[in-house]
């Protein structure tokens, strides 16, 4: 946790609420094995505004890549048939930051890079078939007086960065890792028209950094010189 401070109108007690309730949203919606493999949610949903669970389960039973309705804006979430956890120890790094919103109102950033050990669903685990794969979520949370009282949050947007992955995967519903020895393929994403009504798609594309490629669980990085495809890099901006 930061160093906790007393603002204008919430007490010392009142934010260290708000941040131990962030803290485990991001627990349950980065790191509970259950989660991360789909088979519950309830855990991160319980700690919603009751507003938002609407929006939450159609995410999770409608994935759609709008800006509102990405199942991987609210949390992390991989296809067991694909990948599953190598390592069920993660890797944690990133900050907290609060501040006052007007006189009712309690805002939290949170910024935190997730590092994953991920193999094949498939087939027997290979002692070097293990490669990582990042996620960095940087989320704004909003509370009132009632939800600090009941231990819950509001999500006001999302900002996730996700890699490697192709540019072309579908990952609304679910992160689409590539694994050790895979490459991106060499399609883009979904094409943009700026003259189409409704939403338009809320994912970017970018070139992964040589560091950030899929390599084994445990290798070293590899340099710029030793990778002849950089991977993908998708972010999106769900905005729940």
């Amino acid at each position: 946790f930061p160093s906790v401070r007393r603002t204008e109108n919430f007490s010392d007690s009142q934010i260290t609420t708000a941040l131990a309730t962030v803290k485990d949203y991001l627990v349950e919606s980065s790191l509970n094995p259950d989660v991360l493999t789909g088979q519950v949610r309830r855990p991160v949903e319980q700690l919603l505004d009751p507003d938002q669970r609407g929006q939450f389960e159609r995410s999770m039973s409608s994935p759609a890549d709008d800006g509102l309705h990405a199942a991987t804006g609210w949390l992390v979430r991989f296809d067991p048939a694909q990948v599953e956890l190598a390592d069920p120890q993660i890797r944690v790094q990133g900050t907290l930051s609060y501040a006052e919103d007007g006189a009712g109102t309690l805002e939290v950033v949170s910024d935190h890079t997730f590092t994953y050990a991920l193999r094949p669903a498939e087939g027997p685990p290979k002692e070097d078939g293990a490669s990582l794969f990042t996620v960095r979520r940087e989320l704004h949370f909003r509370f009132d007086r009632e939800d600090l009282r009941l231990h819950r949050l509001e999500v006001r947007t999302a900002h996730v960065q996700a890699g490697p992955q192709s540019c072309s995967a579908g990952a609304a519903g679910t992160l689409r890792p590539l694994l050790a020895g895979e490459r991106a393929d060499g399609r883009g994403p979904a094409v943009t028209d700026p003259y189409a009504p409704g939403r338009p798609a809320a994912a970017l594309c970018g070139t992964l950094a040589p560091l950030g490629a899929p390599t084994p669980s445990g290798a070293p990085p590899q340099g710029p010189q030793d990778l002849q495809d950089p991977q993908a890099l998708r972010e999106f901006r769900p905005r729940p």
